[in-house]
């Protein structure tokens, strides 16, 4: 990417993230960026464009936490590292995950590859561990980091005393990375 086009996806990322993406408009994109209004259409076609090659890109790193953790053959530690997931992200990633959260909210389920494989993972890992609804636990432990992830990215809450009692919970506190 150029440094003009970096610029104009930074820029489209925050006023996204902050306003909402029905809510802001190109025109604004460009006069926060300090480009012409063509430049973005040149670059990304048109919002959406400029949406998507957000949103991909930012899935790109996501699928790779998720990765990470499908890859772990410890049952125990899968879940774990899994729970311990929103305390993994960068604060120079918060803008891109409250958009993600944002348009889970106002459009439905955004969803990548990386993530039905993470929560099939974590079925498997509640299986091997003879849990009687392996599903559901996965669902549950899915719940349970979106919830800690809106604590952290939209309160801005010290979350440790949650990653605490839900590791006591499954009984991992105990375990070591």
């Amino acid at each position: 990417m150029t440094e003009k086009q970096q610029n104009i996806f930074d820029t489209a990322l925050n006023l996204f993230a902050e306003h909402g993406v029905d809510a802001t408009s190109t025109s604004k994109i460009a006069i926060a960026a300090g480009v012409s209004e063509g430049l973005i259409f040149r670059h990304f076609k048109n919002k959406e464009g400029l949406l998507n090659a957000i949103l991909s890109s930012g899935m790109e790193k996501a699928d790779a936490y998720f990765h990470a953790i499908i890859g772990e053959i410890d049952p125990k530690t899968r879940i774990k590292k899994a729970l311990e997931l929103p305390f993994q992200i960068d604060s120079k990633d918060y803008a891109f995950w409250r958009l993600v959260y944002t348009l889970k909210w106002q459009r439905g389920s955004i969803e990548s590859d990386g993530m039905e494989l993470f929560r099939a993972s974590l079925a498997e890992a509640f299986e091997q561990l003879d849990y009687e609804n392996p599903s559901a636990e996965a669902r549950l432990v899915e719940a349970i980091i979106d919830g800690i992830a809106t604590e952290v990215l939209l309160k801005d809450i010290y979350p440790k005393p949650l990653l605490e009692c839900i590791l006591k919970k499954y009984k991992l506190n105990k375990l070591h990375k």
